[in-house]
């Protein structure tokens, strides 16, 4: 398993035990999910892509709010983040668009 494939399992572990975790525990993962997002995107050339950015900035809101967040806000961000790691991987791993070859 990759590091990244690993680190996705992990987003949506902690998302089905969201009221287990503490806030500096979801705040890392928030974070770390940042880094990912950034690294993943240089990878597939997509630094520039102003979509990706909303959703790093989305992501550092959240974790610097995350003491005021429901269950349900962290849960959902956190399965957002997974989302967007995974999608971005396979950007990466294909090498190509993301969409269906013909």
């Amino acid at each position: 398993m990759s590091k990244t494939t690993g680190f996705i399992a992990e987003l949506v572990r902690a998302a089905n035990e969201v009221e287990k975790l503490e806030p500096y525990e979801v705040s890392r993962l928030f974070d770390r999910s940042i880094d990912t997002i950034r690294d993943l995107r240089a990878q597939a050339g997509l630094a520039g892509d102003r979509r990706a950015t909303d959703v790093v900035i989305d992501l550092g809101i959240a974790s610097a709010r995350v003491r005021d967040l429901s269950l349900e806000e962290i849960r959902d961000t956190l399965i957002d983040a997974a989302s967007i790691i995974r999608a971005l991987r396979m950007l990466v791993v294909e090498g190509g668009s993301g969409y269906p070859r013909p």
